[in-house]
């Protein structure tokens, strides 16, 4: 069985794919730091389905608690699949984004994005197969106002996955990017309204986190061995 970690695996997208990786036979380590309850009834979802899974806590954007949480769970076993899900938003136009605003969207995806990745990379490369996938934002490929932070933290990780799939290429190791469009989650109602969906998205409605999951587990399988470097993009033909 390989062991698999989702970074913000309390959040909607985040449990989605947590699932999904636990029905294709995976144990998923299902992550958080503010919502620790939300962590646990996905575990408990998934444990209730007939899969495997358990919870582990810590600050992605804090490289030392990252190192020690990821320290502990590499003696017990090494992380094959790497979904990097966290992320937030704190949105503002450029010309009043406060100084915090910009560091903490960067600080948690694209940072963060290094602190969880880079310890976990020797030992995977040491098991010569692994999937690590990025989970970006239709922000990081055409942009969106007032989200100069939160574009340019997901279009950082458009490059580092291009990166490292050259890097991981000749060690059994895939590095792609999925990029989200309108998906319905708690949230999208708020920053969306029916309109503004029917307007921006040619299916003329709110993606599913499951449907993100699902391209997800695909790229976590067997099947996508020779995908690698790739932006996928999950819209709805938004772009």
């Amino acid at each position: 069985m390989r062991h698999a970690l989702v970074t913000g695996g309390s959040g909607s997208i985040g449990a989605a794919i947590a699932n999904a990786l636990a029905s294709a036979g995976n144990h998923v380590h299902v992550h958080a730091h503010s919502h620790p309850d939300q962590a646990i009834a996905v575990v408990r979802q998934i444990q209730s389905a007939g899969g495997s899974a358990e919870t582990i806590y810590f600050d992605v954007t804090d490289a030392e608690s990252t190192q020690s949480a990821l320290t502990n769970l590499l003696q017990k076993t090494p992380i094959q699949i790497l979904v990097n899900n966290a992320g937030i938003h704190d949105d503002a136009p450029l010309a009043g984004m406060r100084t915090e605003q910009w560091m903490q969207v960067i600080n948690v995806s694209l940072h963060g994005f290094f602190h969880v990745t880079q310890p976990l990379l020797l030992p995977m490369i040491r098991t010569r197969w692994g999937r690590i996938i990025n989970i970006s934002s239709v922000s990081g490929v055409v942009g969106n106002r007032g989200q100069a932070n939160y574009a340019a933290a997901k279009a950082g990780l458009h490059g580092a996955t291009r990166t490292l799939a050259l890097e991981l290429a000749s060690r059994g190791i895939t590095v792609n990017t999925v990029a989200p469009g309108i998906i319905a989650t708690p949230n999208t109602s708020k920053l969306f309204s029916d309109e503004a969906i029917q307007r921006l998205v040619p299916m003329k409605r709110a993606g599913t986190p499951q449907e993100v999951a699902n391209v997800v587990a695909f790229l976590a399988s067997e099947q996508a061995s020779y995908v690698s470097g790739q932006l996928i993009q999950v819209n709805g033909a938004m772009t």
